[in-house]
């Protein structure tokens, strides 16, 4: 087995993002090598399975495909037309069924295809190679058997899943399985190394240690989840270094963490357009549909886009808070217009007055001979309209006010109690959200009665009792004596009226009103970055001086730094200077990141096992840009807030749904 020597790291030449370099990789490295050698077809058919077409899917264009001589692709486990004088690229995972599907096609007489060039997405098997080998009709028609180690989806150009939708419940659930949480870890593992063997890169491999609260606390599968998985991604990695051109000192970060680092984020309303669009609008995936004119004065049709990173619309504005969002959109609407001659003449004739954004949306629609550069700038005008009128008639401001309050250690419980007395018609799931970043904080407050009578408050049935119950299981124990909130453990004092679960931070500037809420990784990140994150908290497996669980001789790198001062209360603001660039924004990134990619320092990667947010994303684009270092998320899925909870639920052995239901 080996692995191709196309030169796929960012050193030497020019930098590539880690989308780029996995997309460089299947084109190139795979597709475009099967052009050479021994192959007289000028087209090719391209074999996959459920899991491999994926992959391909998150990191390539069909178009792609087809301009590196693909003219078909075909699902290995579908009945397929017999094409001889055809070569065939396999792209499958090293199953046992996969590799007798391709013997099956390629033995014989009369094989489906002339030549097969096979591609693994993981390292296969010694008994496999032996199987391929043992056919000797099948291995005169073998031209290429490589070991791709490319198993992960690239969502974004700086994050992955290992599409583990199920780790919660297998690794978190009440009746954990321990047979399949072993499976589930070990799946993972491979995954996240193959992520390491596309980059060629080494990591450092750190990871959250189990923390035991006293002598008699006994440590549980759960509390080494990071520890265990790390473990199986060091010895994948000790597999790699004998590839060509795999590094073998460290290249990089690797940080492992679990959703019990933070329980607060993934239900905490996030103010971005990106989370805004996922948390508000029926997505599927990332299509939105929608209405245009029909042609010819037909009625109007449905039409469905995808919120990508084509779209240069969506790549400016997708990590902009809604309400700057909302305002740039009016802003290149209004300069369209001053700039076009036919729509000036056009407002002429109307009073003189401030047009609204709706208003410049349909003049600019008139235009037919702008329609294509228009279409994206309409389309999200529509959708930031639509999100700001759901802000408005759900109350959202006033709750998102309260749940960053909460988190900030301003507001308490009796907020929480006024709060559900006065706004009753507030959405079942606002006020279940809002009950989960009160049991975070106060998980003594839902202990036996006290629970059940925060539930009747609110009017919530008992399933969604379970999802604030499950939270337990991610570190968050009705136990008083675990009332720590992830990654820093603040030491609450339990007769303290109001605790806080974030600290300020100092030195950034509050741009946006309910902007100031962030995830426990930026904090960590940024840390590790620093290399102030400590080692005995967080130990590397790269370091001799430490043992498997995690204690460690050495102290931290640095001393960790003194809390933060709180910063003094200034008055909240729905707008801010234009010329501000907090790293919000994802166009403040943009701006900087052609320059600063030449002059990067060393990737960092985290990885959270049971899911991953939309903000803790953003906040992996900003740190790139403030640290100077590609900052890339991986996670075992990207959960907006609805499929987090079910997902939760799912955690009690007596709710039972299937996944299917999740709309993923």
């Amino acid at each position: 087995m080996s692995q191709s020597d196309s030169d796929s790291s960012s050193y030497g030449g020019e930098y590539k993002n880690f989308r780029q370099i996995s997309r460089d990789r299947l084109l190139q490295e795979m597709l475009r090598s099967a052009k050479t050698g021994d192959s007289k077809s000028i087209w090719k058919v391209l074999i996959m399975d459920k899991l491999t077409v994926k992959i391909m899917s998150y990191s390539c264009k069909m178009a792609d495909i087809t301009d590196e001589g693909v003219s078909l692709v075909e699902d290995i486990y579908r009945r397929r037309q017999p094409l001889p004088s055809m070569d065939a690229i396999y792209f499958i995972q090293p199953s046992k069924e996969n590799v007798i599907m391709l013997l099956s096609d390629m033995s014989g007489r009369t094989p489906l295809y002339r030549k097969a060039f096979v591609f693994f997405s993981s390292p296969i098997s010694r008994e496999l190679v032996n199987l391929i080998k043992k056919d000797t009709t099948v291995l005169p028609r073998i031209v290429a058997l490589k070991e791709m180690n490319f198993e992960y989806f690239a969502i974004d150009s700086q994050g992955f899943i290992t599409n583990n939708e199920r780790a919660l419940e297998e690794l978190f659930g009440d009746e954990m399985n321990s047979r399949q949480a072993a499976m589930c870890l070990n799946v993972m593992a491979t995954r996240i190394a193959t992520v390491f063997a596309s980059l060629r890169e080494y990591p450092n491999v750190r990871y959250r240690a189990a923390k035991s609260l006293d002598a008699t606390t006994m440590t549980t599968f759960r509390d080494l989840i990071p520890t265990k998985l790390a473990a199986g991604v060091w010895d994948c990695l000790m597999k790699y270094k004998s590839l060509p051109n795999f590094p073998q000192t460290e290249t990089c970060e690797l940080l492992i963490l679990d959703r019990s680092v933070d329980q607060i984020t993934p239900v905490i309303h996030e103010w971005t357009y990106d989370a805004m669009c996922h948390d508000l609008l029926n997505l599927e995936g990332n299509k939105y549909v929608h209405e245009v004119p029909g042609k010819t004065n037909g009625p109007p049709e449905k039409k469905e886009v995808l919120l990508e990173d084509h779209d240069p619309v969506w790549l400016e504005l997708r990590h902009a808070h809604i309400a700057d969002a909302s305002e740039r959109l009016h802003e290149k609407m209004t300069s369209f217009i001053a700039k076009n001659r036919a729509a000036q003449i056009q407002h002429g004739s109307r009073d003189g007055g401030e047009l609204s954004t709706r208003d410049l949306q349909k003049m600019v629609q008139a235009l037919p001979q702008y329609s294509e550069q228009i279409d994206k700038l309409s389309l999200h005008v529509e959708i930031a309209g639509k999100i700001n009128r759901t802000i408005r008639e759900s109350g959202l401001r006033e709750l998102g006010q309260l749940e960053q309050d909460l988190v900030f250690g301003d507001a308490g419980m009796k907020d929480v109690i006024k709060f559900l007395t006065t706004k009753e018609d507030t959405a079942r799931e606002n006020k279940l959200r809002l009950l989960m970043i009160l049991a975070a904080i106060y998980p003594e407050k839902f202990e036996g009665e006290k629970g059940l009578n925060i539930m009747k408050l609110a009017k919530l049935p008992e399933e969604d009792m379970n999802a604030v119950h499950n939270l337990r299981l991610l570190g968050g124990s009705s136990d008083t004596k675990k009332s720590s909130t992830g990654a820093f453990s603040l030491k609450f004092d339990m007769h303290k009226k109001k605790r806080a679960a974030r600290k300020e931070r100092t030195g950034e500037q509050e741009t946006w009103q309910l902007s100031r809420f962030y995830p426990m990784i930026e904090e960590l990140v940024e840390k590790l970055g620093k290399g102030e994150l400590p080692k005995d908290d967080y130990p590397c497996l790269n370091d001799p001086s430490q043992t498997f669980h995690g204690t460690s001789n050495t102290a931290a790198v640095n001393p960790a730094p003194a809390a933060h001062s709180m910063r003094s209360k200034r008055t909240h603001t729905w707008a801010r200077p234009r010329n501000s660039d907090d790293g919000y924004s994802s166009d403040s990134v943009l701006r900087h990141a052609s320059s600063d990619f030449k002059k990067m320092g060393q990737r960092i990667f985290v990885f959270i096992v049971g899911g991953a947010t939309r903000s803790e994303l953003r906040v992996c684009h900003k740190l790139t840009t403030k640290l100077k270092r590609e900052v890339v998320l991986g996670s075992t899925s990207i959960d907006d807030p609805p499929q987090f909870i079910t997902k939760l639920k799912m955690l009690s052995a007596e709710y039972e749904l299937s996944i299917d239901d999740l709309q993923i």
